[in-house]
């Protein structure tokens, strides 16, 4: 019985860690600039385009 009880606690206490790494995986976050500007990624900002 007490290995039950252990198995389960295990499981219960990486639960929240699982849910988060499933529900961060299948999210894409989507950046917004200001009208004018766009994303760069090497930067990770908002920049004017040149040219």
């Amino acid at each position: 019985m007490k290995t039950k009880t252990a198995l389960a606690a295990l499981a219960l206490a990486f639960a929240p860690v699982l849910a988060h790494a499933e529900c961060a995986s299948k999210h894409e976050v989507t950046m917004s600039c200001a009208e004018g500007t766009v994303w760069d990624e090497k930067t990770s900002s908002c920049i004017t385009p040149t040219g």
